[in-house]
């Protein structure tokens, strides 16, 4: 059974998301009423009550947000790490200084509930690499300006 943790991010979730290497799922409706799944990995906490995320301005679950606002992200990761966030979802830049086809969302926090099983023991979320230099340079531009951000706004 879910149980709610209120509006502010819990600490392992925090330190799982600044190491900058944990993969998110981002959950999300059209106007029409589709539903649609995004991973996303450049997503970082801003205090505890809000997240900094990077994602292209032409994706699916971008364009989604912008007219819902409402979003839902699930995290899992190692140390039994599992929370799913709803959240309200709001343009910060457009477009990104690091990429023009990047745009920078804040999703404020409305709630998050603890998805640890009592069955199960999430032991690892997943994981990526970088499929060139080139991405690596970038993923860890756009990080850098999430962190930037996070201590500005």
């Amino acid at each position: 059974m879910a149980k709610h943790v209120g509006v502010k991010l819990p600490d392992d979730l925090v330190e799982m998301l600044r190491l900058e290497n944990s993969l998110a799922v981002l959950a999300t409706f059209s106007e029409k009423g589709v539903p649609n799944t995004t991973p996303v990995q450049c997503i970082f906490p801003k205090g505890n009550e809000s997240l900094l995320m990077s994602i292209h301005k032409e994706h699916t679950g971008y364009l989604n947000m912008v007219w819902q606002k409402k979003v839902m992200i699930c995290f899992l990761g190692e140390n039994n790490v599992a929370y799913s966030i709803l959240g309200r979802a709001g343009v910060v830049r457009a477009p990104s200084l690091v990429h023009p086809l990047m745009n920078v969302i804040r999703i404020d926090i409305i709630d998050i509930k603890s998805d640890r099983s009592i069955l199960t023991h999430v032991d690892q979320g997943v994981k990526w690499s970088y499929t060139s230099s080139e991405s690596e340079e970038l993923i860890k531009s756009l990080f850098k300006e999430l962190r930037d951000l996070a201590k500005s706004l």
